[in-house]
């Protein structure tokens, strides 16, 4: 365990050296964090909601009868604003996880080892 920190202390020196191709590597993790989409849904499919890799949300889309119930009762109303945190934790989840991917792989790449994991504690 020591013994891989220490590696990843001297590819990061390396690095610093080649400040060109870290930069590159983050350029390259943020233009695939910004074109991430990401789903999460509750429900059965009752209530979706889309984030991009910025855990920002895009879109969140109720099933017609849930809206319709909502009106009714509520129940319905509860039972709805339930499913929509549901959702949308769901696809933030899901979202934290493809970025910490993301960050592992180019540190692989770099000769960091798995950056994305020590990083994880700081991504959820």
């Amino acid at each position: 365990m020591f013994g891989d920190k220490l590696k990843a202390m001297q590819a990061i020196g390396a690095l610093m050296k080649n400040k060109e191709q870290l930069a590159e590597a983050g350029d390259r993790i943020k233009a695939k964090v910004d074109a991430m989409r990401i789903e999460g849904e509750a429900g059965g499919g009752a209530c979706r909601a889309i984030v991009n890799g910025k855990m920002k949300l895009l879109d969140l889309t109720l099933d017609p009868a849930l809206l319709a119930g909502m009106a009714v009762d509520e129940k319905t109303r509860d039972l709805a604003t339930q499913l929509i945190k549901d959702a949308i934790n769901d696809a933030t989840e899901k979202a934290q996880q493809r970025v910490q991917e993301e960050i592992s792989k180019e540190a692989e790449e770099l000769g960091l080892g798995d950056l994305g994991g020590q990083l994880g504690g700081y991504l959820s």
